[in-house]
């Protein structure tokens, strides 16, 4: 047999060249869709979907995005201050991956979504920036302890408190008011607060 094979190598050369090269060829075609399948199969990226609180359970079923292709959403992000402020900030985001999607929001409660939005919400333990920087104790011409945007005489009323028993108040207290107490700070908010709550009306 071994003698056979070298007279066809000698005899038909071109023939059995061809044949090698298509044999060589055809079998990297083969590993090479066989590698390109794995790879598809591996690009695949699986959803991640949070496990849902007990509000977000009142909101219906979640959306599954599809990780396949990346996609851009609008996310907004309402932060709800002490003093009822809500701020809000929209981003947006283009996701590649639904785990580090929910990963970077873990501390957001979900509030809504749908196939372009998301909306998050935060309770932040603090005074809104705007109650910081332009904010003012005052009080209304019925007596109620009031925070304004700018001083009292502008009447932009941002938050209202209590009745004051203005007749037990000291007249500095009263000149106090009636110019504008800044805000300043959450410490502040509260000190104030605290310190005019004693002359609070009680309710009949």
């Amino acid at each position: 047999m071994g003698i056979k094979r070298v007279h066809l190598m000698k005899k038909y050369p071109k023939i059995i060249g061809l044949f090698i090269v298509s044999f060589i060829i055809s079998s990297l075609m083969i590993v090479n869709l066989q590698s390109n399948v794995r790879i598809a199969e591996t690009a695949v990226d699986i959803p991640f979907i949070r496990e849902a609180s007990e509000r977000e359970k009142k909101i219906g079923p979640t959306i599954v995005y599809e990780a396949l292709n990346p996609k851009s959403v609008r996310v907004v992000l309402e932060r709800i201050y002490l003093d009822g402020e809500i701020s809000e900030e929209i981003v947006d985001e283009t996701i590649l991956s639904m785990e580090d999607f929910w990963a970077e929001y873990s501390d957001w409660e979900l509030v809504d979504q749908d196939e372009t939005q998301v909306v998050f919400m935060q309770r932040i333990d603090d005074i809104s920036p705007l109650l910081k920087i332009n904010g003012y104790f005052g009080i209304t011409d019925e007596g109620t302890l009031t925070i304004y945007e700018g001083k009292p005489s502008d009447e932009k009323i941002i938050q209202s408190f209590f009745q004051i028993n203005t007749k037990e108040l000291k007249s500095h207290q009263q000149k106090e008011l009636q110019k504008g107490i800044p805000v300043l700070s959450r410490d502040r908010y509260e000190e104030v607060l605290k310190m005019y709550k004693k002359y609070a009306k009680q309710e009949m």
